[in-house]
């Protein structure tokens, strides 16, 4: 039995995050999704809640033959200890997989295996470009699992991020 640990901001999760379960499900019989920045929402570069980003996810890989845990693991400001930090918040994990490079070489120096995956249509499948679109109020559905699409509904999830964009930026 094999375990991984996968660890993203998944603000919103997408589509780009789906293709990277579905191909560390080829490697591993678990996986543990980090909810990184657990503690920050309400904001545009965070605009959900740890909860609803859990929701996303749960919803979004009930079909697939994968046990996975979401995990919340909130902001440290000391990258030295976060390593120790994320594993006393996780089941024991054998292989992490992330493409950011400073979590690639804190794993590293803490002797951890390390996965990266090419990111699928990187371009336009970034946590950057849904939020955008959903700020401008473009096709962001097509980016995200359905549902996303339907847990952003439930929470009014739209009018959130366009509240918050207005408060943010500079309207004068």
């Amino acid at each position: 039995m094999s375990r991984g640990f996968y660890i993203g901001r998944f603000q919103p999760f997408h589509n780009g995050h789906l293709s990277m379960v579905e191909q560390i499900a080829e490697d591993v019989d678990e996986l543990v999704l980090g909810i990184g920045s657990a503690d920050d929402s309400h904001s545009v570069r965070n605009p959900f809640t740890a909860g609803e980003r859990i929701m996303m996810i749960t919803k979004s890989l009930v079909e697939y033959d994968l046990v996975t845990y979401a995990v919340p693991i909130e902001d440290l400001e000391r990258n030295s200890v976060w390593v120790s930090h994320v594993q006393s918040m996780s089941p024991d994990f054998e292989v992490a997989y992330s493409n950011n490079p400073l979590v690639i070489q804190l794993f590293r120096e803490a002797n951890i295996e390390i996965r990266q995956s090419p990111m699928f249509n990187r371009d336009v499948l970034e946590g950057t470009e849904v939020r955008e679109r959903m700020i401008n109020g473009d096709d962001w559905e097509a980016l995200v699992p359905e549902a996303v699409v339907e847990v952003v509904d439930e929470i009014d999830g739209i009018e959130r991020i366009q509240m918050i964009s207005g408060s943010d930026s500079d309207n004068s």
